[in-house]
């Protein structure tokens, strides 16, 4: 999904979720700005990740990201591709170790805009993330990347002991 597909993409975005149609302006405002799939571009850039679920849609695969400290979703920056749905793809193997995924729909399952807060080396900015729904056997090995402490199948019934925050909760919401 190119930077064009996903300007067409958000012009139709159709949500129940008010925060969500909320977001469609911003990141078609943010889509006109040649940089905006660089990190380096403030005070916002765009990101892609990964909701994982295995085959039942009863767990959801989560990394405890190091330096945010909280348990998320498998994503990161860009880095110039605009090609979204791969940097998606990238990140997900990159994070989890596995590489064999259905991808369940090839537009956004959802769209995000979250605060990331300032670090000794780079300042608060937002993360423009465009999430896609992948589909992956919970029986393969995982492997912990160095960006993480850890990574786990969680229970969609217990994902609220992890992370409590709207957006991750929006996406377990749209399985049902």
């Amino acid at each position: 999904m190119n930077r064009i597909e996903l300007i067409n993409h958000l012009k139709q975005y159709q949500s129940s979720f008010q925060e969500e149609k909320d977001f469609a302006d911003r990141f078609l405002s943010l889509l006109s700005h040649p940089a905006c799939f660089e990190r380096s571009h403030l005070p916002g850039h765009i990101t892609g990740s990964a909701w994982i679920v295995d085959v039942s849609r009863k767990h959801v695969l989560l990394v405890h990201h190091a330096k945010l400290n909280k348990w998320v979703q498998p994503g990161g920056h860009a880095d110039g591709d605009e090609d979204i749905l791969r940097v998606a793809l990238k990140e997900a193997e990159e994070e989890t170790g596995l590489n064999k995924f259905n991808i369940v729909f090839d537009q956004p399952f959802d769209v995000d805009i979250h605060l990331i807060p300032k670090r000794v080396d780079f300042p608060e900015h937002f993360h423009y993330d465009v999430r896609f729904l992948l589909e992956a056997d919970s029986s393969e090995r995982v492997h912990v990347s160095e960006e993480s402490h850890d990574v786990k199948w969680i229970s969609l019934e217990e994902l609220e002991r992890y992370n409590q925050e709207r957006s991750v909760i929006r996406m377990k919401e749209k399985l049902f």
